[in-house]
């Protein structure tokens, strides 16, 4: 996975950390064992240094090392033997004289070969949960939070079904995408009125793909371009705010349309949703603006990969915002 150089960084810190209080554990475990048990302290020392004297013995000059590497032998199992006494007579765990590796499988570096281990996959998926919570709030965002109850049941002859009946199939449609998604899955446009529950849904798809493990990013529109702006007129040496939107499984655009369009701003998203597109990376859209809008906001060559190569749902209803105002309730599940 694909995560951000913010987010691993974090996750290695993390990982560093748990290795220099896993070594701190084991010293002072081990120590405790010594300081009871001198004699125990003495004969492992002696066990260490038995491979640098057979070593010495091997070759120093002029002589015949068998003798003197047997009576080395000999030693050692004699230490050994009293060692094991200790330890049974004292109740103490062979083990616990042992160091342990913060991670069984990587040994706490983090890697198998080229390949992530678990254990700093893990610290990733947890940085980004805290990065998506900071992002997107308190955290209602959830599936089970979705109210189709917002929505008009009443038949709309304009739309051939009733708004409810829409946004059933669209929020049906997200659980499936988000529960089933894997690099390489689709992208998708939302577009709708404001108030409809395009950032909602959006943020549930966020957390639940980021929960499986998967990179994700999300991001404003407004957000997205003043990064791009960032990293084109005023960059920072050694770092690329930009890298991100490019790299990671799942990126979230909420809001497009919100921004100030200009020449840079239509460059910077077609170089996001062609590179995304070329590299079958998924991506999200959200949009309050008409489909017929978008080659005239933008151009005809980004209408036209949203329209052709995204997969459209449409979002109906009536702003949900306003409705809970009216309503006076206290929660605000899917409006936004």
């Amino acid at each position: 996975m694909a995560y951000s150089a913010a987010i691993l960084a974090r996750a290695k810190a993390r990982l560093a950390a748990a290795r220099e209080q896993n070594a701190q554990d084991d010293a002072a475990r081990i120590g405790a064992i010594y300081e009871r048990l001198p004699r125990l302290r003495q004969i492992d020392l002696e066990l260490q240094k038995t491979a640098a004297k057979v070593c010495a013995a091997a070759f120093r000059a002029g002589e015949d090392p068998s003798e003197t590497i047997r009576q080395l032998k000999d030693e050692n199992l004699r230490l050994q033997q009293e060692r094991d006494w200790i330890l049974e007579s004292e109740g103490v765990d062979p083990d616990d004289l042992e160091q342990t590796a913060v991670c069984p499988r990587c040994g706490g570096s983090g890697y198998l070969g080229a390949r992530m281990c678990e254990c700093l996959a893990e610290l990733c998926r947890q940085e980004q949960k805290k990065e998506l919570s900071t992002l997107l709030g308190a955290g209602r965002e959830s599936f089970d939070r979705f109210r189709l109850d917002y929505y008009p049941a009443e038949y709309d002859p304009d739309l051939g079904t009733s708004p409810r009946e829409i946004m059933k199939k669209v929020y049906e449609r997200a659980v499936r995408y988000a529960q089933s998604f894997a690099p390489g899955a689709r992208s998708l446009l939302f577009s709708g009125a404001t108030g409809l529950g395009k950032t909602f849904l959006s943020a549930c798809i966020a957390r639940t793909v980021a929960d499986r493990g998967y990179s994700v990013c999300y991001v404003s529109a407004e957000a997205l371009f003043a990064d791009f702006e960032q990293q084109k007129f005023r960059p920072r040496e050694g770092e690329d705010v930009t890298r991100k939107y490019l790299a990671c499984d799942l990126l979230i655009l909420d809001d497009l349309g919100t921004e100030m369009t200009t020449q840079f701003t239509i460059a910077a998203l077609y170089q996001v949703v062609n590179t995304r597109l070329m590299e079958s990376r998924a991506t999200i859209v959200s949009t309050n603006l008409p489909v017929g809008e978008l080659d005239r906001r933008y151009s005809a060559q980004i209408a036209s990969r949203l329209l052709g190569a995204y997969t459209l749902y449409k979002f109906s209803g009536k702003d949900i915002r306003m409705l809970q105002k009216s309503m006076a309730r206290p929660t605000e599940d899917a409006g936004r």
